[in-house]
């Protein structure tokens, strides 16, 4: 018997839609529409209510995420477009909304022919068209100086201490990924038992893997932590008329800013372009240390984390990417530390 990741991704979707449809239901949407809008490591659905109110839907499909994970997601964004979107700031955030039979931020709901719980989110839509690949210098510069904005913020953060932790009834207890940890607190699917790796090419990735990460544990013992996006592409940001918002928390964790800076630099491919994201950060803060080895590590350790994620997800689409993704990987790791150019320092 096939299983739902088996069928096409348009029987995926539709089944997915209806599944949609009855959390909804159950939870006080008496009249709406609703549209598939991603699918790729998520399922995410536009939905419009009676009232003409616009939310976006998130089911975590793929997203290894524990429930306080997503709380603690949502409490950040919560605080975030408290802060941002009342203010005069070019800047906002996706901001959470409650379900409404319960008032929840978080629920779940099983899904049968996945065999799990999903975790869902509701947020406020936002309006604007994706930068997606290819943004303007004027939306770079906004991407530098947008992430300088929520650095300021969560390093003031009254929820969260730099530990990642949350005090909640007298606890306290971790509840963001910690992304000190070599795979961010996912599994590991390179070189553990799960492995898909030849032994070759384990033999060739694993010392760099430990070598790069060796050099970011070294940035933990100099840089503060602090909540950080983890995921800010082009993708993930929005534009309207000059002013952009932020999208899509689902990887935020406790990391570094650097770490953070490095995320967005990965995804340009001019140098040019990585000058315009450091001026727009650098003209909100300043702009933390850090050497060639250590910038080199970060960008490939970026490679190496949607390298685990192509070896381990259920997205036909994603897994053809696969070898191709694995053999320049594997190039790029044999070239480490000289793999990426150097980003300059502003």
């Amino acid at each position: 018997m096939s299983t739902f990741f088996d069928r096409s991704a348009e029987d995926q979707i539709a089944d997915l839609t209806g599944f949609a449809r009855e959390l909804l239901s159950e939870n006080n949407f008496s009249h709406f529409s609703i549209e598939s809008v991603n699918y790729e490591f998520n399922a995410t659905f536009a939905v419009t209510a009676s009232n003409t109110e616009k939310f976006a839907l998130r089911i975590n499909i793929n997203s290894t995420r524990t429930v306080e994970n997503t709380q603690a997601e949502i409490a950040w964004a919560r605080e975030l477009s408290q802060k941002l979107n009342t203010s005069n700031s070019p800047f906002r955030v996706a901001e959470p909304a409650s379900f409404g039979a319960t008032g929840e931020f978080v629920v779940q709901k099983f899904h049968a022919g996945i065999g799990k719980n999903l975790t869902c989110v509701l947020y406020r839509w936002c309006e604007g068209e994706e930068v997606g690949d290819e943004p303007s210098d004027e939306q770079v510069q906004a991407m530098g100086a947008a992430m300088a904005t929520l650095h300021n913020l969560s390093l003031t953060s009254p929820s969260h201490d730099s530990n990642g932790s949350h005090d909640s009834n007298g606890s306290h207890e971790p509840i963001l990924p910690r992304l000190s940890d070599p795979f961010w607190e996912t599994e590991n699917f390179l070189f553990s038992s799960k492995s898909r790796l030849t032994s070759q090419e384990r033999s060739i990735l694993e010392p760099v893997f430990t070598e790069m990460c060796n050099e970011i544990a070294g940035l933990y013992t100099t840089h503060k932590s602090h909540i950080i996006h983890a995921d800010m592409h082009g993708w993930n940001l929005l534009w309207n008329d000059g002013e952009m918002s932020i999208i899509d928390f689902d990887d935020c964790g406790i990391g570094l800013a650097i770490q953070d800076i490095s995320v967005a630099l990965y995804y340009f491919d001019t140098p040019e372009q990585d000058a315009l994201f450091l001026k727009g950060y650098t003209s909100v803060r300043g702009l933390p240390d850090y050497s060639d080895t250590q910038m080199s590590a970060l960008l490939l350790h970026r490679r190496f984390m949607l390298l685990n994620y192509l070896c381990e997800t259920n997205n036909a689409e994603h897994q053809e990417m696969l070898p191709d993704y694995l053999a320049a990987t594997i190039e790029r790791a044999q070239n480490y530390p000289d793999t990426y150019r150097p980003i300059s320092r502003i």
